[in-house]
């Protein structure tokens, strides 16, 4: 089978590597038709009329017909101008649409970027509706997202299928050996959706322990007022984050109390788990789905300061609790989210339309 990668995706972002690693790993050959958008800039959600401009001249370079055979397109993620494209190119041959997350729901809900009813928040719900109408199979990253989508689409959940978003294994795989001094990580850009307010509220009232963030983004200015405990890197690189987590006595995931965050299990938990790293992150159905509490992660009540420094307190204080919780992370990984168990998966739901 040969699957063509379609669009102006964010070639370096974990779930498109991801997802074309998996199915070459599944024997599905993967040729890529990608126009750059995205690439080089770390707020790759900044909106303004270079965004546009940029996106206006891959369209264009799109629009060319594409050489060679294929017998499926696979949108690449984020790619919702991309799909009525993609529809005319892949014809009768089956189309499958990677959307990871909303537009609407990402730049009006989560981020703020545009006002609930404006005409932006308007024009990015229309464009949400026709990426996943038109597509004859949309891909969530978990059950949760997936009735989301359905819903927002308004089109049979039947053809909202679910594919968790794993781990680049060429990269984090296991090697957890934390430093002497006990030191919890968190990785990620500083958005709402990942409770960065909860994370820096939690270190104060731990002041004893200490937490690296790594990453920059939109509460860069939550940063300037860190309490003393927290250390901050703006930027690591992408090939040096392993040796990160295997040095961290534990790895935060996401916290935010909001829709969205319940429905989603972020890039970072993936990676702590392949690391068999400790993990702590928000009690949410989405994190349900994969973990359990107290036996592949911490998991504790989103927006509560409080229940988070307390749980890491416990995995401090207690390194046989921490060494189960990772060794049961990376059980479920093994089970649920390695590259062998995804990359059958994506193949198959790839030749149930064919």
């Amino acid at each position: 089978m040969r699957v063509l990668y379609f669009g102006t995706y964010q070639r370096n972002y974990p779930r498109n590597a991801q997802v074309i690693s998996c199915l070459r790993r599944a024997g599905v050959e993967v040729v890529e038709r990608h126009a750059s958008v995205w690439e080089g800039r770390r707020d790759n959600w900044a909106v303004g009329w270079s965004a546009a401009l940029r996106m206006a001249l891959a369209q264009a370079k799109l629009r060319w017909p594409h050489r060679g055979a294929f017998d499926a397109v696979v949108v690449g993620y984020p790619g919702h101008f991309d799909v009525p494209r993609a529809r005319r190119l892949a014809r009768k041959r089956p189309l499958v649409f990677n959307p990871l997350v909303s537009l609407h729901d990402t730049l009006v809900s989560d981020r703020g970027r545009f006002r609930r009813g404006s005409f932006a928040a308007r024009v990015l719900a229309a464009v949400d509706r026709r990426a996943l109408r038109l597509p004859d199979l949309v891909v969530a990253d978990t059950d949760a997202n997936a009735d989301f989508l359905a819903g927002l689409a308004e089109i049979p959940r039947s053809r909202v299928r679910t594919c968790l978003v794993g781990a680049e294994e060429r990269l984090f795989h296991p090697g957890w050996r934390p430093d002497d001094s006990f030191h919890t990580l968190f990785v990620g850009k500083l958005i709402p959706l990942h409770g960065l307010d909860v994370i820096l509220e939690a270190a104060r009232l731990a002041p004893e322990l200490q937490v690296r963030v790594i990453g920059t983004g939109q509460l860069d200015e939550l940063m300037k007022e860190r309490p003393p405990n927290v250390e901050w890197r703006e930027w690591a690189d992408y090939e040096q984050l392993p040796a990160e987590y295997w040095g961290a006595g534990c790895a935060l995931g996401i916290f935010a109390p909001s829709e969205k965050a319940a429905r989603v299990i972020p890039n970072k938990a993936f990676q702590a788990l392949a690391c068999g790293t400790p993990l702590i992150t928000g009690d949410t159905r989405g994190a349900r789905e994969l973990l359990v509490d107290g036996e592949s992660a911490l998991l504790v009540p989103p927006g509560n300061p409080a229940a988070l420094a307390e749980a890491l307190r416990r995995l401090a204080a207690d390194h046989e609790l921490a060494r189960r919780l990772g060794a049961g992370g990376r059980e479920a990984y093994e089970k649920h989210a390695s590259e062998q168990v995804l990359g059958a998966r994506w193949r198959s739901l790839i030749e149930e339309l064919r």
